[in-house]
């Protein structure tokens, strides 16, 4: 008789401990999301608010570098702000996971939707990547000179969005393979 209640506290002792982890991977998971969000809504910030106007010979003939001058700086933009929306609304389940531990098909949907999002944000940053690039290097068999060197706050603020997005790429790859681990640590 006591091998058997030893048995049942060892099982009630590794319940605990399962969900002591598995509200530990929630709170994480809740953190990231949390800097995921900065990291996209900076990004899209600081991507819409970049332009630099340079005077050409005279005050009255300027150029001017925007980034909605360019569709794929402007789907960039989008992609940020959409993923952002969707961190914003995925908080709350998030905080219903740390509350709760019983929350498999919740998390099944986050893993889809964090899938679909972390896509579309892949694409708008590699495209917007393939634009500051060109900015930077230029290409001389098409003719496309870098501007960098003319429009240098231009440039620094579209590296910089970029690298936000690119943190929030890895944070999106570590959020779905959290959600992973705790899905597989119920079973």
């Amino acid at each position: 008789m006591k091998s058997g209640q030893a048995e049942v506290v060892e099982t009630s002792k590794g319940i605990q401990k399962s969900g002591l982890m598995s509200r530990r991977i929630a709170i994480l998971e809740f953190i990231l999301r949390i800097v995921a969000l900065f990291n996209t809504i900076g990004s899209a910030i600081l991507m819409g608010t970049t332009h630099e106007t340079l005077p050409f010979f005279t005050r009255f003939i300027r150029f001017q570098a925007e980034y909605s001058d360019l569709p794929a700086l402007t789907f960039f933009v989008v992609a940020n702000a959409v993923v952002s929306g969707y961190l914003i609304l995925s908080l709350t389940l998030a905080f219903v996971h740390i509350v709760k531990s019983k929350t498999q098909n919740s998390r099944i949907l986050l893993i889809v939707l964090d899938v679909v999002m972390l896509g579309l944000l892949t694409a708008g940053a590699s495209s917007a990547a393939a634009i500051v690039y060109l900015a930077h290097n230029g290409n001389n068999k098409t003719n496309w000179n870098a501007i960098c060197q003319q429009f240098n706050s231009f440039c620094e603020r579209i590296s910089g969005s970029l690298i936000g997005s690119f943190i929030a790429v890895v944070l999106l790859i570590l959020l779905i393979l959290l959600s992973a681990i705790a899905l597989s640590r119920r079973h």
